[in-house]
């Protein structure tokens, strides 16, 4: 189904974000044929650039990173425009009343206009302000949406603030709060393997989980977003946004209906019983870590404040690890212990749910453990481990796997990327896979305090680079007796 006619604008067009993932990823809706012939990109931002010079480079930028060529190359880049203005100065604002008026007459689009904030957060209030200032915000003719990026506030003031400000501009229904790893394949497969499934669906809960693991893993360092980085911290740039929407996933109720409000009502629900993490709790649940220089495949790795753009005497945290519990009928008394980190050990985004073992007291005795691993990133894909009788006398048990892995499926070429999901969604009017303000209010409200603690008395504790992280953290797991799960960058292959 191809989306209706309308006009994408991405402010910050000239920035890395828009060469390196939104202009691809409409590139391949086009491709595949899920854009209406009757679309165009208005690139903004300050660079004095014209049309001719925007095609160029987005046309070197998609033969660079999508090895783009021939007649479709050339037919998508006759869809994109620029507008050079100053983003932050309303006034300038009146250039794209008659570009946007040329090309929605042009492209027949009927007024519908998707805009993108592909821009620094200072300009996530400003932006919105100065498109009202001109009109460019009513539905009077067409519709219109906004779609921000993270980082939605810098703690729970902050966010508060940004969202009373935009919504002085813009409804609810107009806002598209973008978290890439919502539109990764095995996210949304979350609530279809646990609700379709009559194996898994009586198994999710406190009755039978005994706790589970959710891990943001990172091979590399800060690179050169040092300076970004060294304000924000693990927590903010992983754990408020990406890694609690990911748990809301895992732990929520089913859905009464499969539409944006009744999934994003449960999604909201989870994140509103999230306890709250007193500071002596925090004393005992909460690690904090930095990584050291350390060595990395052979090749010596600097540390975290040896970074361009990291002071010297930084205390900022590149290692999280955190338990926590939610407060509802369904997980009641269930750890979640969520960790996350730059240069660990391999790339990877994973859930891990572990069952509790059988009361058998023969059978327990040394069995393997039943877990259900989840893998968002990089190889998509699921696995189940369980015990089965070793070969020979007795009744030895052995860990079995079952895998599945999406590149195995006959259409795995034709999955969406995130950004291409996410963008394709917000072109249809499907909120379904952004957070909506109360659940970003949710997330902030639990982490408010955990940011409190960590600017009084959060220590930092170091760890090398390519390691798990402090063994402090190690600590924490283990004093209910369990482990970390150290995974590698790709699951088992099948033999």
């Amino acid at each position: 189904m191809q989306t209706e006619n309308n006009c994408i604008v991405i402010f910050g067009a000239s920035g890395d974000l828009t060469h390196r993932k939104l202009i691809p990823a409409l590139y391949n809706l086009y491709k595949i044929g899920r854009l209406s012939e009757h679309f165009s990109v208005l690139g903004v931002a300050r660079t004095n650039l014209d049309d001719t010079a925007f095609r160029e480079k987005m046309r070197e930028a998609l033969i660079k990173n999508e090895n783009a060529e021939g007649e479709t190359l050339d037919k998508f880049c006759e869809h994109l425009y620029y507008q050079a203005i100053n983003t932050a100065d309303a006034v300038d604002y009146v250039k794209l009343v008659p570009r946007l008026d040329e090309l929605h007459d042009k492209y027949q689009t009927c007024g519908n206009t998707l805009y993108y904030m592909s821009t620094p957060p200072s300009l996530y209030g400003v932006i919105p302000e100065c498109l009202a200032a001109h009109g460019l915000n009513t539905e009077e003719f067409g519709w219109k949406r906004i779609i921000v990026e993270k980082p939605f506030g810098y703690d729970i003031k902050t966010a508060q603030a940004l969202d009373v400000q935009i919504h002085r501009f813009f409804e609810e229904h107009q806002i598209y709060r973008i978290d890439h790893y919502l539109g990764k394949e095995t996210v949304q497969n979350l609530l279809v393997l646990r609700f379709s499934n009559g194996l898994f669906e009586p198994l999710w809960n406190r009755n039978f989980v005994d706790y589970v693991e959710i891990t943001g893993a990172e091979a590399l360092g800060v690179e050169q977003r040092g300076g970004y980085y060294d304000g924000s911290g693990a927590m903010r740039d992983m754990v408020q946004n990406h890694l609690l929407q990911v748990l809301a996933m895992v732990a929520m109720e089913p859905p009464a209906i499969i539409n944006a409000n009744s999934m994003r009502d449960e999604v909201a629900k989870v994140l509103h019983c999230l306890h709250p993490l007193t500071d002596e709790e925090l004393k005992h649940n909460l690690v904090l870590g930095q990584y050291i220089a350390g060595e990395v495949n052979g090749e010596m790795q600097k540390a975290y404040t040896e970074e361009t753009g990291v002071p010297a005497d930084s205390t900022t945290e590149t290692y999280l690890a955190l338990r926590c519990e939610i407060d509802n009928w369904r997980w009641a008394g269930v750890p979640f212990y969520i960790r996350t980190g730059k240069r660990l050990p391999t790339r990877v985004t994973e859930i891990v749910i572990h069952f509790k073992t059988t009361p058998h007291p023969v059978f327990s005795q040394n069995a393997p453990e039943n877990k259900l691993i989840i893998r968002i990133q990089p190889d998509e894909s699921i696995s189940m481990r369980f015990g089965l009788k070793k070969p020979g006398a007795g009744f030895e048990a052995k860990e079995v796997s079952m895998d599945f892995r999406y590149s195995d499926l006959s259409s795995a070429s034709n999955l969406l990327t995130a950004y291409e999901r996410l963008l394709l969604d917000a072109m249809k009017g499907d909120a379904t896979l952004f957070a909506r303000t109360d659940a970003v209010h949710a997330c902030w409200k639990f982490v408010q305090p955990i940011l409190d603690y960590k600017a009084a008395n959060g220590r930092v504790y170091e760890y090398e680079a390519g390691t798990w992280g402090p063994k402090e953290a190690d600590k924490l797991i283990a004093r209910e007796g369990r482990v970390w799960r150290k995974p590698s960058g790709q699951m088992k292959k099948k033999v």
